[in-house]
């Protein structure tokens, strides 16, 4: 469900202590959008979990973007950032036990970044490499 001002989202019965609304919403800043948030109740229990296993803070760079947020910084046209995705800084985790447990809860777009995941939950599986990335994610 797109919430097209995250100041107008009523929080009441946030169940994500580890997450918020504001954080998970477009970054433009107010340049494009009021702060575009897209709330999917299933995404987040599966977020949360995730954060359970990695048993630290998940930093998120990008959540949902506005369609001009997502063209301004080079996001695909039909980027899943335009609905609900995210990408987590790699900083402080072990890159495979955080992809491991993406995909164990439920995860499939997984986009490998040298200092990102990007995380969406996709119809049809798809893993991809950023450009240049592919190095830092061997064994």
């Amino acid at each position: 469900m797109l919430i097209e001002n995250v100041s107008d989202f009523d929080a009441d019965g946030w169940r994500w202590p580890h997450f918020t609304p504001r954080e998970l919403a477009c970054h433009c800043g107010g340049r494009f959008c009021a702060g575009e948030y897209w709330h999917a109740p299933d995404f987040l229990d599966a977020l949360e979990a995730l954060r359970a296993d990695a048993g630290q803070p998940l930093i998120v760079n990008s959540g949902h973007r506005c369609a001009i947020w997502n063209s301004y910084v080079g996001g695909a046209r039909f980027s899943l950032h335009r609905a609900m995705a995210v990408d987590i800084s790699l900083a402080w985790h072990d890159r495979h036990m955080l992809l491991a447990a993406a995909e164990q809860h439920g995860f499939t777009g997984l986009g490998l970044a040298k200092t990102f995941l990007h995380l969406d939950r996709r119809p049809r599986p798809a893993r991809w490499f950023y450009p240049g990335s592919e190095t830092s994610w061997r064994t």
